[in-house]
């Protein structure tokens, strides 16, 4: 689908009659062809828009591809941003905070039913398709937790159990992972460390097996067509040396502050979305950001094409019959290198030819336009991930500093440490490693995630030699990220949400100190807390305070001045209380004649230490006195309460 927006597959051969085969990419489009070798450049199969059209014409071919390219991402953009808008409002967004939250105990009621699996998955292959600055690893993980939570309905044991149907979206969550990144080890750490609120062991062991057999069925279907599973298989000829650790150390800085600059001004994007009237049109949003998007990348072609494409340019090495700009060297030939003794430290590659210069200005501004979108498009009512767009941003630079190193070896062969670890005919720089570790770093710097992202990174190049450097990079972008914003973009969501969590990593300072009042007292500029007091209310003002009030209940205390809680007092109908108490109530009557109190198994005069002991473990109400009258009304301790219900809701 994303293809769509700049061609189709003509058929089967060059002279085919069968008509436009639209199940098949560029890619698998032109290796279609028996006896050639695949080039995007040179295929016949693929037919371009503007050849659709009939026209061969250079401004009239380029007119018709430009307005073809724009309309098909509206329209793939717009009936997404429809789809969430009238039949799953909660398909929106990556689904990670909301996941985050469900894990630790809250319940959002939809958030994993039918219908958002459904919208969220037809409309994650919409946006992606549309070309916006998106990724589909987050909602695919949203995806794996409604699969699993529907599952459960059918096993009594999990469906009506909420502690253990959350042990099933824990390894839901890592079978999502998995199935994104084609990295099972990665989904599984990434379920402990950033999406689960408790991780037993035996959470453990369902997380390895769903891993298991979500990446067996993965590499059974094969959807990629290049028999790996992960997305960005690579291999490096030349492994990493110590002195390269530096510049890994430089993209953690980079990736730290590009984080925390990318969580500040995304989170302030959002909350001015949630206050502004820009939050009650969100499909007009959507295509005035899909819209300008198209603009932006469409006279780019790294921003032209598909992001993880682009991402995977970036991870390759190059290869002596490679003809793209980011391989455009002038290599010398092997007379030369051996006839030129003053540089007995010369390899094959040698100075950026005219192509890499182009590709440098054109990967700085793919840089600026990705980060850019990025902040606008996450937080969209529309399926939208950031592992994908974090990693390209990322990956861009890191092959920026990979051809500027690889540059200044060339260039100084006879300097340290370039002539102790450079020898002839060896590739000892190699810039797509320093774009995977930038990577690396970028997404450490979004999202602060370290052993779940080292595992991921290297299961999903195949790149397992390079995890020190891969190590480095992460650690030193997560402390320069903690630095600047303490909170990653996931836990910011869920705190500009208003989300009930609470983070079971965070530390609490002087916890032994600590005490009760000190959490519950109220700011300065909070109102003060609305309470029924015994001696001084009437009815009157008791239902006036329910009927102005949202709050489902309210404490009942003595008096203002000593606010003792002696029991909690719900709201429900005045009927209610006039049924409980057994006479009619008045507006000016006294709170405390609509309050009836009872024994609960015998009169707090008779009970002794021990059974008073006893009723307490019982659950029974405790209440501050210990008074009772003759006529077996209580207002003293160990007493069941039986308060009257006021107000309606």
């Amino acid at each position: 689908m994303t293809d769509l927006r700049y061609g189709v597959c003509g058929g089967s051969s060059p002279n085919s009659t069968d008509g436009p085969q639209l199940w098949f990419n560029r890619e698998q489009c032109c290796w279609a062809v028996e006896g050639i070798s695949y080039t995007l450049d040179d295929c016949d199969q693929w037919l371009t828009n503007f050849q659709n059209a009939g026209t061969n014409d250079g401004f009239g071919a380029s007119l018709i591809l430009f307005i073809v390219f724009i309309w098909i991402a509206l329209i793939f953009s717009g009936l997404a941003a429809t789809l969430v808008r009238v039949f799953a409002p909660y398909a929106c967004g990556s689904g990670i905070p909301e996941i985050k939250t469900i894990l630790g105990g809250f319940i959002i009621k939809g958030y994993l039913g039918f219908w958002t699996l459904l919208i969220k998955t037809t409309t994650m292959m919409l946006a992606v398709s549309a070309g916006l600055s998106l990724g589909k690893e987050g909602p695919l993980v949203h995806i794996a937790t409604c699969c699993g939570n529907l599952f459960v309905r059918f096993f009594p044991k999990y469906g009506h159990n909420e502690a253990k149907k959350r042990e099933i979206m824990s390894a839901s969550c890592a079978a999502g992972v998995a199935v994104a990144f084609g990295a099972p080890m990665g989904g599984i750490l990434f379920s402990l460390e950033e999406a689960s609120y408790y991780f037993p062991l035996k959470t453990l062991y369902r997380s390895f097996f769903c891993a298991l057999v979500a990446t067996s069925v993965l590499s059974f279907i094969n959807p990629l067509g290049t028999d790996h599973a992960v997305l960005f298989y690579v291999e490096y000829k030349s492994p990493w040396y110590m002195f390269e650790l530096i510049p890994c150390i430089i993209l953690g800085v980079f990736g730290g502050i590009v984080g925390a600059l990318f969580i500040k001004c995304n989170i302030e994007w959002c909350r001015y979305r949630k206050k502004s009237t820009l939050g009650k049109y969100p499909i007009t949003e959507v295509l005035v950001v899909t819209g300008i998007t198209a603009l932006l990348s469409y006279f780019n072609e790294y921003t032209w094409m598909p992001t993880n494409q682009l991402i995977y340019q970036l991870f390759r090495d190059c290869s002596k019959t490679d003809v793209t700009d980011l391989c455009d060297y002038e290599k010398p030939s092997l007379n030369d290198i051996h006839t030129d003794n003053s540089n007995p430290h010369q390899y094959p590659f040698a100075s950026a030819g005219p192509g890499i210069k182009t590709a440098i200005w054109k990967l700085v501004m793919a840089l600026i336009v990705k980060g850019t979108l990025t902040v606008f498009t996450f937080g969209m009512k529309i399926p939208a991930g950031l592992f994908i767009p974090s990693m390209a941003v990322g990956a861009i630079f890191g092959r920026l500093v990979g051809i500027a190193l690889q540059q200044i070896a060339y260039n100084n062969p006879n300097r340290y440490p370039f002539n102790e670890y450079c020898t002839a005919y060896e590739d000892c720089i190699t810039p797509g490693f320093y774009a995977m570790v930038g990577a690396a770093a970028v997404l450490a710097g979004v999202t602060r995630m370290t052993v779940s992202l080292v595992v991921i990174m290297f299961e999903l190049t195949g790149g397992l030699l390079y995890i020190v450097p891969l190590m480095v990079a992460t650690m030193t972008a997560k402390w320069v990220g903690d630095s600047l914003c303490k909170h990653g973009i996931y836990d910011e969501h869920i705190r500009l949400n208003g989300y009930p969590f609470l983070d079971n990593k965070q530390e609490t300072h002087s916890q032994q100190s600590l005490a009760a009042g000190d959490i519950m007292k109220p700011r300065p500029s909070d109102p003060p807390l609305q309470v029924l007091t015994l001696d001084d209310m009437t009815f009157e003002q008791v239902s006036t305070m329910a009927q102005n009030s949202t709050f489902n209940g309210f404490p009942l205390v003595l008096d203002r001045d000593v606010p003792t809680v002696w029991v909690r007092a719900q709201k429900r109908s005045p009927a209610g209380a006039e049924k409980r108490t057994g006479h009619q109530s008045e507006c000016g009557q006294p709170i405390q004649d609509l309050l009836h109190f009872r024994y609960s198994l015998r009169r707090v005069a008779e009970l002794g230490t021990d059974s008073a002991e006893t009723e307490t473990n019982r659950g029974v109400e405790s209440l501050p006195n210990h008074r009772a009258d003759p006529h077996g009304h209580c207002a003293g301790r160990f007493c069941e309460t039986r308060v009257a219900h006021f107000a309606g809701n």
